[in-house]
């Protein structure tokens, strides 16, 4: 078997590529590690050390380079050749780098784009991936691998009790809220900037409200503890159930898919074409499902290293070699 450390050591005589088997497969090393990151939020560094896990199994020499920052903080890093992979999501992607909306995306669709096997059926899904892998492409010299079948969809969560006693099931009704009560969203910072954050409730629902700042992190406690009305929640939180909130509906369809994919710096890509086989057999696997689980795992004073947990989950299905 082909180890990390075998791969390692015949760099050192040889630094070219090298040649590494799996599972019938031949892909190649190349002298240098595969940097990959994360942004500062336990799901993405869980999902950034299965990246970095699968490209080990594969023979590459990876550097870890988790817990970076916010989108701006990782994309940049991309582009300007400090990380070649980091895991993100199609509808930040869309909003956020690109600043473009759904129906951007729809516009510009194909015949040949629809006809991608995607995790759904959902046109807007297919519509937005392919148009953000064209244009990281175009724009940036990057390009998206298989998109997963997790949609970590961004929402709006309030305890039960202040959605009962304000009679709370949308966005449009906290934002009518907002009009006549001080309203704190418990959110990262950049929340209150961002296209998917206050600018979008802003513009769409004519939501007011100010935005704390909390580490990722942090988000929850502050709702919980009475320091904010509102969290900024995600599909696959599992403090959602755990603290029985509720998600308000999104009625109005500000956030787009956030279907979960890694981005690679293309010239890395070229170098290395053995990343997209090692990495794209987890897309049909990790499942929005799935994530929650995940994630739930290593929230809590007893929660597990995001190393641990996406270890066990790709053994337990048979994504890692023995």
């Amino acid at each position: 078997m082909i180890t990390r450390r075998t791969v390692v050591k015949g760099m050192a005589a040889a630094p070219l590529a090298l040649p590494v088997a799996l599972h019938g497969r031949t892909l190649f090393a190349q002298s240098g590690p595969i940097r990959v990151g994360s942004k500062d939020f336990p799901e993405s560094i869980i999902i950034g050390e299965m990246l970095a896990l699968l490209l080990e199994n594969a023979g590459f020499e990876v550097e870890r380079k988790m817990n970076l920052g916010g989108t701006v903080v990782a994309h940049e890093a991309l582009i300007n050749d400090e990380l070649d992979i980091y895991p993100e999501y199609t509808g930040t992607g869309l909003l956020v780098i690109l600043g473009k909306t759904v129906e951007d995306a729809l516009a510009s669709a194909t015949p040949v784009a629809a006809a991608v096997a995607t995790p759904t059926t959902d046109p807007a899904v297919d519509a937005v991936y392919q148009y953000v892998k064209a244009q990281y492409e175009a724009q940036f010299g990057l390009t998206w691998l298989d998109q997963s079948a997790m949609n970590d969809s961004q929402a709006l969560a309030v305890t039960r009790a202040y959605a009962e006693e304000k009679n709370l099931t949308t966005i449009s009704d906290l934002a009518a809220l907002s009009q006549s009560e001080e309203i704190t969203i418990s959110a990262p910072s950049d929340f209150e900037e961002r296209e998917d954050g206050m600018v979008g409730l802003q513009q769409v629902y004519g939501f007011k409200a100010t935005v704390n700042g909390v580490a990722p992190a942090l988000k929850y406690q502050a709702l919980i503890d009475g320091d904010a009305q509102v969290a900024l929640a995600f599909s696959t939180d599992a403090e959602i159930a755990t603290n029985d909130l509720v998600v308000l509906q999104d009625d109005k369809a500000l956030w787009p898919p956030y279907y979960v994919a890694p981005v690679v710096r293309l010239a890395a890509l070229e170098a290395n074409p053995g990343i997209a086989d090692a990495l794209n057999p987890l897309a049909p696997v990790l499942t929005t499902e799935m994530m929650t689980g995940l994630n739930g795992a290593v929230i809590g004073e007893n929660g597990h290293e995001p190393a641990d947990v996406a270890r066990e989950f790709l053994e337990q299905n048979g994504l890692l070699s023995a």
